[in-house]
């Protein structure tokens, strides 16, 4: 592999955020980003098993520095919160990481009236990056463009994405399985990062108006043995097996080698700007055209999906 953390830069001075940074793949993220200098803020629902997390890393790093910021995605007050609070703290921002998620889980609504995996996945992190971009494009604006990043974690299960990519008659797929919930949640993400390459990348309007330029990835870590897989494995949904075959097979990575291809896409010097935008899969290897559907790279899908879920979100009062 052409990456490996040791390589990233001194982040002393640089500002990051990782939701769901409390375990697996985002711990491993947080570990690396502080063990070379960031400031990290760690994005856990539970206050005591992100201190426990925080208290892990810093006895690998006795310098790292490390603040929890709760935030619980199944409820978006507590994520307007989060996001508003982190604000009052920080005049600058340097990396987003929007990690956390649930996977392939019984049909479940939220209280904001969203299935879940649709809100955790793919609308609260929405949310999340819609009121932080403000500080992150002031700080892109002193900055050398590559020096503000946008990391969105997806999965080739994207692919399992009912037909057409999004139901926008029924968003909530209540009469589907948890995969298809699953995929069209993760195909959000990839068509996410597009909306925001498009607006902020590199030859948008914003970095030709010298508004500031936010280079953004979507990110497939792989197969990786997370609280996620076990937690699938154990649900009764058939998999136990095809896990144990992947395990021995040697197919899944550690959740610690997992974290690298965020690692590269949030904080390497090694990433060109012709790379933002785009879809990662296992490292520097780009997954296109081979591991995204159709529908993963429609721009007039993704320009629906950004106008329904604006709307959507000022109708309900998270954003303005």
């Amino acid at each position: 592999m052409t990456f490996h953390p040791n390589t990233l830069p001194d982040l002393e001075g640089k500002v990051f955020i990782v939701t769901g940074g409390n375990a697996g793949i985002g711990y491993y993220t947080v570990a690396h980003l502080a063990e070379h200098g960031a400031h990290i803020y760690m994005c856990a629902r539970s206050s005591k098993k992100g201190t426990a997390a925080i208290d892990n890393i810093k006895r690998m790093h006795p310098l790292a520095n490390i603040d929890l910021l709760q935030m619980d995605l199944m409820d978006l007050t507590s994520v307007v919160a989060a996001a508003k609070h982190l604000l009052t703290l920080e005049t600058v921002l340097h990396g987003l990481i929007n990690n956390a998620g649930i996977m392939a889980t019984p049909f479940e609504m939220t209280k904001d009236g969203h299935e879940a995996q649709w809100q955790t996945n793919y609308l609260a992190h929405w949310v999340l990056t819609e009121h932080l971009l403000p500080l992150m494009l002031r700080t892109a604006k002193t900055l050398p463009p590559g020096n503000v990043r946008i990391v969105n974690l997806t999965s080739s299960g994207h692919l399992g994405a009912p037909k057409g990519g999004i139901n926008f008659e029924d968003l909530s797929l209540k009469n589907s399985g948890p995969w298809p919930r699953y995929g069209q949640s993760k195909l959000a993400n990839i068509l996410h990062t597009k909306t925001l390459q498009n607006k902020y990348g590199p030859g948008s309007p914003s970095a030709w108006n010298g508004e500031g330029e936010i280079w953004v990835s979507s990110v497939h870590p792989s197969l990786v043995e997370t609280n996620l897989a076990t937690s699938v494995a154990e649900s009764g949904l058939g998999m136990t097996v095809v896990f144990s075959v992947l395990r021995m097979s040697g197919l899944m990575s550690s959740p610690e080698k997992g974290s690298w291809t965020s690692l590269f896409c949030a904080a390497s010097q090694d990433m060109k700007a012709e790379q933002s935008g785009k879809y990662f899969e296992i490292f520097r290897r780009l997954g296109e055209p081979r591991c995204q559907s159709s529908a993963a790279k429609d721009g007039k899908l993704a320009e629906r999906l950004e106008e329904w879920t604006g709307e959507v979100m000022r109708e309900e009062g998270w954003v303005r």
